[in-house]
Order: structure tokens, then C-alpha cells, then sequence
């Protein structure tokens, strides 16, 4: 199973960006998929999430900023960062559940999520 992300970089704040994540090799036929998220000194979380059928979840701090989606044809992850803020600064994180839908307090929780991706680090200059 390989896990890989794209789409990292350096921006000003309020600048964009869009994160791809492909996964190749998966037996499962369907799966949920999150981003995470860990700044230096910190603990890793969990930023955006979406189920199978397409059900998403945001932590609090990226809603209205930040969207997940998908291309099941491509297996591809995206996640579209927009308005971004220097606390966005972090190396992020692909994440694969077997799980085709987790219940919502459930969603950021690592145990989760068996295949990881190595990350694509974002940095946002103030």
C-alpha cells in the first residue's frame, strides 16, 4: 500500500493551497480518508475528514476555510486550504480508515486509520 501526499509549499497568509493524497495498492474497494495535521511541539490532529459515501467533518479551526474531497476514479484525496493563517503551518497528513463510515467521535481518533502517508509540510508566513 503506498500513501502519498502533494501539494505542500510555502504562502503568504490568506493564501491557498490544494493537497492531493493518492493511495494505490488498497484491497478494500471503499474506504474513509482524513487529513491530519501536527506543528513543531505539538500534538498531531485531526483536520478534515470523509466517509465513503462522501460525509465530511472539519475540526473547528478550518471550517469555512478548508474543504475534503475525492475522485474515487483516481483514488486521490484532495483537501483545498484557503484563507490561510500562520496557526495552519504544520506537516499534514494522509490517513486511510477500513472503515467505510466512522462515527463522528470517532473520525480524528488515529487507531482508526491503518495506512499513513509520509506528509507534505505547509508553512504560512505571516
Amino acid at each position: 500500500v503506498r500513501v502519498v501526499e502533494s501539494g505542500g509549499g510555502s504562502v503568504q497568509a490568506g493564501g491557498s493551497l490544494r493537497l492531493s493524497c493518492t493511495v494505490s495498492g488498497y484491497t478494500y474497494n471503499t474506504y474513509s480518508m482524513a487529513w491530519f495535521r501536527q506543528a513543531p511541539g505539538k500534538e498531531r490532529e485531526g483536520v478534515a475528514y470523509i466517509s465513503s459515501d462522501g460525509d465530511t467533518t472539519y475540526v473547528d479551526s478550518v471550517k469555512g476555510r478548508f474543504t475534503i474531497s475525492k475522485d474515487n476514479a483516481k483514488s486521490t484525496l484532495y483537501l483545498q486550504m484557503n484563507t490561510l493563517k500562520p496557526e495552519d503551518a504544520a506537516m499534514y497528513y494522509c490517513a486511510v480508515s477500513s472503515v467505510v463510515y466512522l462515527a463522528y467521535s470517532e473520525r480524528f481518533v488515529e487507531d482508526y486509520y491503518g495506512e499513513w502517508g509520509q506528509g507534505t509540510q505547509v508553512t504560512v508566513s505571516a
